[in-house]
């Protein structure tokens, strides 16, 4: 599993001069397996410690010193010395003592040959609360989300289809492997990526056991906002969280997600789950040059979730047969096939960064034109087009193709790879005119490895 993050941390465990690393990500993404997992696979002694068990020790994190606190902990852990061999230190469920934030600065100060990860569920709730100065340059971040289509392979042992994805550049798919990928990129829609689902399937338990396991992590999140989120803000929290499902991909208009609320509170809640990574925001940028942001419009942005199938839970798709996920109508259902390539290019430009999606909007009195995504990549813009189907229309590429002068673009539907050339004439206003250019299309399961099909 997480074979992706684990490479991840591996090259933080090997740096030279390592930071504290802080994984951040929506609660039971797998956070504290991922290094269980690790410290294990690279056998490493593992001093784990979850601090919601160890709530008073938040005051010697305030006002002890760094050799106190690493004593304390040795005796809660009972390995011995931290100092020793190949240790790692791991203080789960930081937000439950907010001092040990921080306290990271010292650790890495005083003690920068100790190897310390910490994780947490919605840190930015804690933070919100808390005013102290962060380790600003002494400590690192990883990103987690759900787990990918290809590590989805992985747990279900479709070892060979994992290997064709993880090699293809390009070329072509044999069709009976092109057949199986889309029948597991099917139960992913269903199944997503939240480790416990996925665990569930593998072990055949059959959808009711999948969508339990959703509820429960739903319940858990909803749960979360009233320990963590302000009482004033509960409310407000629990409206976007189920508000988005079934809104994935729309602009976003405050008063239909409830015209009783100021713009601003439901503005200041949705950048809040953004950020605590339950849901994740495309905001419309011009597209006439890098960087992208130079030109964001902040007021402007669409909404995806944290995963697919949490996503179909809270939709009502529950229960559902897996036979049903061959049927037409579930699959081009919504915005499925959007949500799942927001879902895997979200962390596109690395695990390290802060995650970021972008697309364009072009509003107009009598029609609209959207790119789906634009992505940033070797000094080029990229427009990204989804269809849920075999085929749809281009209008709004073509627009864009011809504003932007772009040669090139990138489109996900349920094909086999395929290059053509487009040469169309479209109309601008009263008159009309011509566009040329390459557009690259990919099954939509291969979306994980856009930056590899971009670079051939």
């Amino acid at each position: 599993m997480y074979r992706h993050s684990i490479e991840d941390l591996k090259k933080w465990f090997n740096k030279k001069r390592r930071k504290p690393l802080i994984i951040r990500g929506a609660r039971q993404v797998g956070k504290s397996t991922l290094i269980r997992h690790f410290a294990k696979e690279e056998k490493i002694t593992l001093y784990e410690i979850n601090l919601e068990r160890h709530r008073k020790l938040n005051s010697l994190f305030r006002d002890g010193s760094t050799e106190e606190v690493l004593k304390e902990l040795e005796y809660i852990c009972g390995k011995g010395s931290l100092l020793k061999g190949r240790s790692l230190l791991f203080l789960d469920e930081i937000q439950a003592t907010p001092d040990a934030i921080a306290f990271l600065r010292y650790l890495y100060e005083e003690y920068p040959d100790l190897a310390v990860v910490s994780a947490g569920s919605l840190l930015e709730f804690t933070l919100s609360k808390h005013s102290y100065s962060m380790p600003v340059g002494r400590i690192e971040y990883l990103f987690l989300g759900p787990m990918l289509f290809s590590e989805f392979l992985l747990a279900h042992k479709e070892n060979d289809l994992y290997e064709l994805l993880n090699k293809y550049r390009s070329g072509v798919i044999p069709l009976s492997a092109h057949e199986r990928l889309l029948q597991q990129f099917r139960s992913y829609l269903l199944v997503g990526g939240m480790p416990e689902a996925v665990f569930a399937s593998c072990e055949g338990e059959g959808s009711e056991s999948i969508s339990d396991a959703h509820s429960g992590i739903i319940e858990t999140y909803l749960d979360d906002f009233n320990k963590y989120g302000k009482s004033s803000q509960f409310e407000r929290l629990q409206t976007v969280f189920r508000y988005v499902p079934s809104n994935v991909g729309q602009k976003v208009k405050y008063s239909h997600i409830d015209p009783q609320n100021q713009a601003r509170d439901l503005k200041a809640a949705i950048e809040l789950l953004r950020k605590a990574g339950v849901i994740m925001g495309a905001y419309h940028c011009d597209g006439n040059g890098l960087p992208l942001r130079s030109e964001i419009n902040l007021k402007v942005q669409k909404l995806y979730f944290l995963d697919v199938g949490l996503l179909n839970n809270l939709c009502g798709v529950q229960h559902i047969s897996m036979e049903s996920l061959s049927s037409h109508e579930f699959i081009n259902r919504g915005a499925l096939a959007e949500q799942f390539v927001a879902q895997h290019i979200h962390l596109n430009g690395g695990r390290n960064r802060t995650p970021e999606l972008n697309y364009w909007l072009r509003e107009g009195k009598s029609n609209n034109a959207e790119i789906d995504f634009l992505l940033p990549h070797n000094g080029q813009i990229f427009p990204i087009e989804v269809k849920s189907g075999k085929s749809g229309s281009l209008k709004s590429l073509h627009r864009f193709m011809h504003d932007k002068k772009s040669p090139y673009a990138i489109r996900f539907d349920l094909n086999r790879p395929s290059q053509q050339t487009v040469d169309v004439g479209f109309k601008v206003g009263s008159g009309s005119t011509r566009v040329t250019y390459q557009i690259n299309s990919y099954p939509v399961y291969l979306a994980e490895y856009l930056n590899n099909l971009i670079d051939g």
